[in-house]
Parts: C-alpha cells; sequence; structure tokens
C-alpha cells in the first residue's frame, strides 16, 4: 500500500446527548477547545498525516452546520466527500453507509469528538507496512468498565476486545481513532446489532480475530481525551490551554489592568482594569472590565465579562458574565448571560445552552 491510498473516514454523526443542553443547537464536534471546533483538530491531524481524501459522516440533526464549518475542507488541504448517517447506529454502521466512498481502500477511521495529544503520520506508516487488517490505538485508563478494552500479547497482537466488560481483564480501552483494511466490510456484514441497537466497531474487529485476520495495536504515550461530557470538555479545554499555547496580544490593555503567562488576546478585544492570569485563550471583539481571568480558560470571540471573577471556563461566542463572584467549571453557550443583580456571595458551577439567561 502507498499513503495516498489511505482515506480518512471521520464521525461527525451523532446526537451528542451527554453534551446537551449544548448540542440541542450545535454539533458536539464543533464545540470549541482553547476557542477551536474540536473537529478542526482532527482535520489538522488528518492533513499532517498526508491523508488528503476525507468522508464526513454527518447525521440530519447537525450536518448542516458540519458542512457550513469545514466546507469542501480545502484550508487542510483535504477534499471532504459528506456522507448521511440518518440514524446512530452504531461506529460499524457508519463504514457501512461510507462503503461506496471507501471502496476496496484501506482507511482511516476517526472519531470527530477525539483528541490526542500526538501525530498519527507514524500509526498511518506502521499500518501500511503492516500485514493487518486492523490496528487500534490503546491507552491506559482507570475505568475500563467504561470503554471498548482490548487484551493483548506482548508483541501487541490483539487476542479479545470486549465492550464494556463488567469484570475487565485488562485497563487498555480503544481509543477513538482505527485503522482498517477492506477485510473490515466482510466482517462488518456478518454481525449482528448489540443489545443496545447498534452494529458495534468492536464486534467487527473480533469478528476479524476469530477469522484469523491479524489485528494489531500501538499504546499511546500521550494523552487521548473523549469530549463527550462537560468535565471532559473542560479537562480537554485545559490540556490544550496548557500544551499549545502561546503569549500573543493583538487586542488592547490599558495600564490600569495586568497580563500574565500564556494569554493570547484576539484583534479587537479590551482588557480595562483587570487581571488575566494565563494559560487564557481570548478570542475577537471581547470587552473584559473589572474582572479576574483565571488560568485555564477560553473565551469566544464577541464576549462580556464584566465585574467577575472566573477560572476554569469555556465560554462560547457573545456570552455576557456581569457582577458574578465566581464562576468556575462551567460552560456557557452562545449568547447566554450569567448576571447576579443581588444578593450573597458565592461561586457558580454552570452547563448552559445558548442563548440561555441566569439570573441571580
Amino acid at each position: 500500500m502507498k499513503s495516498a491510498e489511505l482515506k480518512g473516514l471521520v464521525l461527525s454523526g451523532g446526537r451528542g446527548t451527554r453534551l446537551r443542553p449544548l448540542t440541542y443547537t450545535a454539533a458536539k464536534q464543533l464545540v470549541p477547545v482553547a476557542n477551536r471546533p474540536i473537529l478542526y483538530y482532527v482535520l489538522d491531524n488528518l492533513s499532517e498525516a498526508g491523508i488528503h481524501d476525507v468522508g464526513m459522516i454527518i447525521s440530519p440533526e447537525t450536518g448542516n452546520a458540519i458542512q457550513d464549518a469545514v466546507e469542501d475542507g480545502s484550508r487542510w488541504g483535504i477534499k471532504v466527500q459528506y456522507i448521511l448517517q440518518n440514524e446512530p447506529l452504531g461506529l460499524a454502521h457508519a463504514v457501512k453507509v461510507a462503503r461506496a466512498f471507501l471502496g476496496m481502500s484501506p482507511f482511516l477511521m476517526y472519531l470527530g469528538d477525539n483528541l490526542i495529544g500526538s501525530g498519527i503520520r507514524g500509526f498511518c506508516d506502521s499500518f501500511e507496512k503492516s500485514n493487518a487488517d486492523a490496528t487500534i490505538l490503546l491507552k491506559e485508563v482507570s475505568n475500563p468498565s467504561s470503554f471498548g478494552i482490548a487484551e493483548v500479547n506482548g508483541e501487541g497482537q490483539v487476542l479479545r476486545l470486549v465492550e464494556k466488560p463488567r469484570e475487565p481483564r485488562s485497563n487498555l480501552a480503544l481509543v477513538g481513532i482505527y485503522f482498517f483494511s477492506s477485510k473490515i466490510h466482510e466482517a462488518i456484514d456478518r454481525i449482528r446489532p448489540s443489545p443496545r441497537g447498534e452494529l458495534e466497531i468492536t464486534d467487527a474487529i473480533q469478528e476479524l480475530l476469530e477469522q484469523g485476520r491479524n489485528v494489531l495495536s500501538h499504546q499511546l504515550d500521550g494523552w487521548w481525551l473523549d469530549t463527550g461530557k462537560k468535565d471532559d470538555l473542560l479537562t480537554a479545554n485545559s490540556v490544550v490551554l496548557d500544551e499549545w499555547v502561546k503569549r500573543q496580544l493583538v487586542g488592547e490593555v490599558d495600564g490600569e489592568s495586568q497580563v500574565s503567562g500564556r494569554v493570547r488576546l484576539g484583534k479587537g478585544s479590551k482588557v480595562i482594569r483587570s487581571t488575566i492570569r494565563g494559560p487564557v485563550v481570548i478570542g475577537d471583539n471581547v470587552q473584559v472590565e473589572g474582572s479576574f481571568i483565571g488560568p485555564f480558560t477560553s473565551i469566544g470571540n464577541g464576549c462580556r465579562i464584566l465585574s467577575s471573577v472566573m477560572e476554569h471556563c469555556v465560554l462560547l461566542e457573545n456570552a455576557r458574565i456581569e457582577n458574578v463572584d465566581r464562576l468556575e467549571d462551567s460552560l456557557v453557550g452562545k449568547g447566554s448571560s450569567v448576571i447576579r443583580n443581588r444578593g450573597s456571595h458565592q461561586a457558580y458551577r454552570l452547563m448552559i445552552g445558548d442563548d440561555s439567561e441566569v439570573l441571580v
């Protein structure tokens, strides 16, 4: 195989039920981490690995938003073809509906809400040089019963896969990045829906094993984050800010303000009589006045933060925070407001969807 033949399949469908209420109005893959949609980091990785022919699985509910955000993929130097999955019937079902796009090509399947702290070119090269019909990426986890788990031998060959085992015999979880030869299609044709009504990719890989096919694995040395829930998303935001943000002050900072550490301040933004302590990312046309912005906070374009204290938060575009004594560990949707008019001093932890208002 040549690397140019390896196609990409990015899964950007699903309903994102674990991130509601945000995902009532937005795709979970477009929720920002460090002010960039999660999906953009996935496309960065594919492009840097030399994969340029990409199928994008979308759902009826959020497909238009995904297409508006990614367009034809040319800004990443890739070509994107959109593939509609009418119902979220499992990862293996997504491969099934993409069969016309994939043909007989080997491919990389990448879940559009997963982030890893490394590139994937080395894994691509290793897969192409192997005779494997599947290669999976694994990461040690402390709660293996919550994941698909792999049992492997000393050479990295996969012996058995179990989806969310009650009594796990391994702590190696499957990361949302998989490599397959065309043999996976035959395996998917042989499996049946799981008790939850989905075609599970773990069952398809297990079918490969039972047919005597070679399934290899690599363990990730760096971090891996599934951003499907609020706390996971806040953790991902913190990790990306900590590792990737550099100091860049494009907006205005007045003489009464202090900005320390790795802070990125966008154009048209103003910091007035405030303290900002990085790592922090602030988008364009943001006003921060009489406030303290603590570490691990991302503030989207057009936000207003007035007379408030916050840290470890993600604010989406045009959110407004006013007179809040302390906001922490919070996720605030687009166009939403959190305003304290009166009452005692309190700390708040919130997750509110788009266009909401919280008066306290």
